[in-house]
Order: structure tokens, then sequence, then C-alpha cells
């Protein structure tokens, strides 16, 4: 098929939405912890109301199969729309919980939607690499949204004279002004299903490692014990990660006297740019390294920047805490192709089983935020050891059926090649 450049960047800005929509929780966690005088417990149910969403993404591979991307497109970003829409008129600790888990709801719609469409838009040869790219527009909007909040916090209901600022003046109540944001989350999504019902969009065939079945092939995978282990690890990797950016902001807030609209939010979003750093240089050392080595390295020091940001002074925290971004960054990647690789078919429905894993999300933090009811946010955190070490065990049971290509490998496979 031709290449469709157009929609291949309307993909990669919807992947930029998706990340901008998705990670600006933690950020925002302390402001809604004080607007709606919440517990550290009752706040964990706010990350775990957008992410139980993603239960859907099985139903919405179905969906796809069944009505195409496009009708799909629409229908999540519409969800995402009502959500935003919701909360900014109503923003109330109960609408908060409804709005979330539509906006998550929406989320996990265009995840499972785009990726095929992705491949065909712009060519089977270039999808590793606009695969990449699209990670690195998902890295910049998770970078660009704590950063939008910390602007609007200190400018709404200021002085400024600038026309947006003025609107949100009337829009925003006074002391909610990270409202802003969703007012904000309304328009981009009311312009995304315009845009989107604009564009011509490509008849797309699933290949068969796209398809999701259900029925035999779907009892036949959960009876795998392969498969059960890389769902625990997919869902152990996006648990620490959203326990770490969903309650980075505030920890630094109890224990440092960390303002979370300025230094607490500037720390999320280093937490992202560095997972976006971490995946470039990830993506070098998987062509010298096996993965499951990178695996382990990434994950022990991960491991060690956890610690030393929940134990050490507050210049370290600063600084450890973001930099289990840069750690975390191959994790979901290398569990993902490790997976893959280490069964031989159906391998549609186990990407949506692998994908339903996110889940992790909801209740790691959820989990954090009830057991820091008990024994502190500090203590509580440290349940994330239990996840990263899981994930650091991968490294060595994992048996992949085929290895990542390296540098050595290949050229081993020439000299074999060239002696027979």
């Amino acid at each position: 098929m031709k290449r469709n450049s157009l929609l291949v960047v309307l993909i990669l800005l919807i992947f930029f939405v998706i990340s901008f929509l998705t990670n600006i929780l933690g950020p925002i966690i302390p402001d809604l912890v004080d607007s709606f005088q919440l517990s550290i417990g009752l706040a964990g149910f706010l990350p775990f109301a957008f992410f139980v969403a993603y239960g859907v993404s099985m139903p919405s591979g179905i969906l796809v199969e069944k009505y195409h991307e496009k009708p799909v497109l629409i229908g999540a970003f519409f969800l995402a729309l009502l959500g935003a829409l919701f909360f900014a008129l109503i923003p109330h600790f109960s609408v908060a919980l409804v709005s979330l888990f539509s906006i998550g709801m929406g989320m996990a719609m265009l995840q499972v939607a785009i990726n095929p469409l992705l491949r065909v838009a712009g060519g089977e040869e270039h999808f590793a690499f606009n695969s990449v790219l699209a990670q690195l527009f998902t890295g910049a909007a998770s970078f660009l949204s704590p950063l939008l909040y910390s602007y609007f916090v200190r400018t709404v209901h200021t002085n400024d004279p600038s026309f947006l600022i003025q609107l949100l003046n009337r829009l925003v109540p006074l002391h909610l002004e990270w409202v802003s944001l969703y007012w904000v989350f309304a328009v981009i999504t009311l312009l995304m299903i315009v845009v989107v019902g604009l564009i011509k969009f490509p008849a797309v065939v699933l290949r068969d490692d796209e398809r999701i079945e259900v029925g035999g092939t779907l009892r036949e995978l959960l009876r795998n014990r392969t498969v059960l282990l890389f769902f625990a690890g997919i869902f152990a990797y996006v648990g620490t990660e959203q326990g770490i950016a969903n309650w980075m902001s505030k920890f630094l807030q109890l224990y440092h006297g960390v303002d979370p609209a300025t230094a607490g939010a500037t720390a999320v979003a280093y937490f992202w740019g560095l997972m976006t750093v971490g995946c470039v240089l990830g993506l070098v050392l998987l062509k010298f390294t096996d993965s499951r080595k990178v695996l382990i390295i990434f994950t022990l020091g991960a491991m060690l920047m956890l610690v030393v940001g929940l134990f050490g002074p507050k210049a370290w925290a600063l600084f450890a805490l973001p930099a289990t971004g840069f750690f975390a960054s191959v994790m979901w990647s290398i569990i993902f192709s490790l997976a893959l690789n280490s069964v031989p078919h159906h391998h549609g429905t186990f990407s949506g089983i692998l994908c339903t894993g996110i889940v992790g999300g909801a209740l790691t933090p959820l989990l954090i935020g009830g057991v820091a009811e008990l024994v502190g946010l500090r203590w509580s955190m440290l349940l994330m050891l239990i996840t990263l070490g899981y994930i650091v065990s991968i490294g060595f049971w994992a048996k992949p059926l085929v290895s990542n290509a390296t540098i050595k490998r290949k050229a081993e496979s020439v000299k074999e090649t060239a002696g027979s």
C-alpha cells in the first residue's frame, strides 16, 4: 500500500494526546488531595479509576475488527471529551472517579486501534522506525503536560493579560486552578474528533499476530504458565511506573516541603523526560547486549534510585526519583518482546492479554495509598521493590524462542553462513 504521510502524522498526534491526558495525574494528585480534602488512601482511587478502564483492551480489539478504526477512534475521543468536560464543569471527587474512568476507557480504545493503523499508513518497512518515533512523541507529551499544569496553576486567577488566561479565569473556580487542564483536554479531544472525522482512512487488514481471538484460543493461552508469568510482568511494570509517577509529587511535598505546582511538577516532568532519553539509549544497548541482561541491569538501577529517593535528603530525592524513569524506560518493550518471542502462536490474542495487564497501573497506586494510611507514604512506596524484583526475575527465567538480534550475533551468523 502507498504510504499516507498525513495519516502517519495524525497517528503520531494521537500518541501525543494519549500520553498528554494519561500522565497528568501524578502532578495534580497533591492538588486533588487538598481540593477534595482526601486521605492518601482515597487519593489512590484516582489513578485506579483511570487505569482500571484498561480492562477493556481485549473488547476494544474486537470492536476494531468489527467496526474498523475510524469509528472506534471517534468513539474513544468522544468518551474522553465527555469525561474531561464533566470533570471541568463539576469538579468533585465522585465526579472525578467517573470522569477518569471515561477518559481511561477512551485512551485504552485508542491504544488498541492505532498500532495496526500505523503499520498500514506508514508501510511495513517503516513500522519499526515509526513505532520508535511514536514513543518519542509519547515521551514529549508526558514531559510537557506537567509543565502546562505548573503554568496554569501559577497564572490562572492572576492579572495575566493573555486571552487564554482571561478566559480560564471565567471558567475555572477560584482555588481550583488545576481544573483549567480539563478544559484544555476537552478542547483537544473535540478537535481530535473533528480531525479524525475529516481524514480518509485506509482499509486495514489485520495480520494474524494482530487479531484477537476469543473462545478456545483465549482459554488455551490463559492455561499457559508462560502467558500468565508475562502478564504479571506487564502488570508489575505499569504498576511501578504509575506508582512512582503518581505518588512522587505528593511524597516530595510531604517529606521535603516541595511545592507540587512547581518543583513537584518539574520532577514528574523529568521522570517522563528521562524515560524518553533512556528509551533511546536502550535501543542502542539492545544492538550489543542480550535484552535479558539489559532488563536486569536497568531494573536494578531503578531499585537503587527508588531507595535513594525515598530515604536520601531533599537534593537526592529530587534527582533519584525522576531518575527511576530513565531506568524504567526499557522495561515495557523488553518484557513485551520477550513475551511474544516466548509463545509461537496466537500473538494477537496474547498481545491483548498483555495489554490488559496495564490495570497494574490501577491497583498498585491504590495499594500504595491504602498502605500509606497505616505506615506512611515513604514505607508504602517500598512496595514497588516487590514489583521491580519480579521484573528482575524475568531476566533470569525468560526463555525466548528467538533472542534479540545483536551485532555480535549477526556477525556470528554471517560467519556460519560463509563457512557453510
